[in-house]
């Protein structure tokens, strides 16, 4: 098969106004599988109620991303959110990544104690001001035992029996291993609300194709039913990876110069190998 010219060259075939299987998490193209609406409706209810640690866990680009990013677009603006991701290091670190996430100084030079304190006074001075202060950690399965153990006491800072920070974690699966741990006991006690994201079965997977394409201008359903049954078997039902061979399966139907997906266009991208994230080697036929 020959390929010329941009991979964006699909959308004028196509009809399409913009790519719809980026990489990137875009809440605007976010599809609302009965998980996801799940997910996001404990994200609501952990912070409706206060919870002072709301969980949210899924494989590698099963979506919780996406769900925080759109979470973010709705949140009111008496909230004062702070978005760290990929934290790491010792308390004192952990501190400093808090503070920079909320607009705070944290100068490097600066001793625990103090930036304890500094956080502590800007929570008292958000709840004064009537804001709440939301701290969501992107990647958490990454923050060891004593960073968990660190944001427990953040927990415990109040005031008239308001809680004055409420977390969201969200990481991958481990995540949950990880706080059912004996040692982490205390931690696991101040999870209120959680939710683990699974991966998408065949029917969904064509419902998320053909809602992805829609939204990108799509007039007619691009995908047969064939290609999105082998699509779902060799990602696994897994968004980010949908969403990757989804893109090389219109770039090679354009190519050649095909009206839409078959499955016999999935199967080329993947005995091509262009595809790295196939679980295993899939049927030619369902």
């Amino acid at each position: 098969m020959q390929m010329t010219g941009s991979l964006d060259l699909y959308n004028d075939f196509f009809g399409l106004t913009e790519r719809p299987f980026s990489l990137v998490p875009d809440p605007d193209f976010l599809f609302w599988s009965d998980n996801h609406r799940r997910a996001y409706t404990m994200l609501e209810y952990g912070l409706m109620t206060g919870a002072p640690i709301t969980l949210i866990t899924g494989e590698v680009g099963a979506g919780k991303t996406t769900l925080v990013h759109h979470l973010l677009k709705q949140l009111p603006i008496e909230m004062t959110v702070g978005l760290v991701s990929n934290a790491q290091g010792d308390r004192g670190k952990l501190v400093r990544w808090v503070l920079m996430a909320l607009g705070q100084e944290a100068p490097t030079n600066e001793p625990y104690v103090d930036l304890f304190n500094r956080l502590q006074t800007f929570l008292i001075d958000e709840y004064a001001a009537g804001r709440r202060v939301i701290l969501i950690f992107d990647e958490a399965q990454n923050l060891s035992r004593d960073a968990l153990e660190e944001l427990r006491m953040f927990t415990n800072i109040n005031s008239n029996k308001d809680e004055l920070v409420h977390l969201v974690l969200v990481g991958q699966p481990e995540l949950r291993d990880i706080i059912r741990r004996p040692d982490l006991k205390q931690f696991a006690q101040r999870v209120a609300a959680s939710f683990h994201l699974k991966a998408m079965d065949a029917e969904t997977v064509r419902a998320y194709v053909n809602h992805r394409m829609a939204k990108a201008g799509a007039k007619t359903e691009i995908f047969s039913e064939r290609a999105c049954k082998l699509i779902h078997k060799a990602t696994g039902g897994v968004p980010r990876l949908v969403n990757q061979l989804c893109d090389f399966c219109l770039v090679y139907a354009s190519s050649d110069g095909q009206a839409g997906v078959k499955l016999e266009t999935v199967q080329r991208v993947l005995d091509d190998g262009v595809f790295f994230g196939a679980l295993s080697e899939p049927l030619k036929d369902d």
